[in-house]
């Protein structure tokens, strides 16, 4: 049986107990819009739900961290800024924006998942198990986002690619640092 790479899982570890932080900041900087500026109680409602799955994700890494001594990525306060930051301002620009938000970054997460997934081996199979329910997850959430109205169509499509981005360089910083 091959093993999978002690380096390689510290990496992978490290980086989603990050991005699932960072998911749960995002969902609170929409909150944080939703009952401050931009009243919408079904939005809210569904933003609520989705960010009970990044909980539980995050809790999954967070004891993962602690039980293989993995140090998280130093850059954790920077993420928890950016990702307040992201969420309410795309809240403030409306629900298409807010919804594109969620979708632009579980698109990225879902093939961020699945590269994990291929390289995982059987003997980390809880692990390798949590992050295939994960990324169904993930896959429901993007899914929750076009169905409540996010488009790539028109400036949508630059701020698509502007989430995309800064989430795939958060990814690459993560693992390292």
């Amino acid at each position: 049986m091959k093993k999978t790479n002690k380096k390689k899982l510290e990496e992978f570890i490290r980086v989603d107990h990050a991005g699932e932080r960072g998911a749960i900041k995002i969902y609170e900087g929409q909150l944080l819009a939703l009952n401050t500026i931009i009243k919408n109680d079904d939005l809210k409602k569904t933003i609520s739900e989705m960010k009970k799955h990044e909980e539980e994700h995050s809790n999954f890494f967070e004891e993962e961290i602690a039980k293989r001594k993995i140090k998280p990525t130093r850059l954790l306060p920077l993420w928890d800024l950016l990702g307040l930051g992201l969420g309410f301002g795309s809240t403030i620009l409306g629900k298409k924006a807010a919804m594109l938000c969620t979708a632009s970054v579980e698109e990225v997460i879902d093939k961020h998942y699945k590269s994990q997934i291929d390289q995982i081996e059987i003997d980390e199979k809880i692990l390798r198990e949590k992050i295939i329910k994960f990324r169904q997850d993930e896959l429901d959430h993007k899914d929750t986002a076009y169905e409540e109205g996010a488009t790539k169509k028109g400036i949508y499509s630059i701020m698509d690619r502007i989430i995309k981005t800064g989430s795939k360089v958060a990814i690459k910083i993560s693992e390292k640092i």
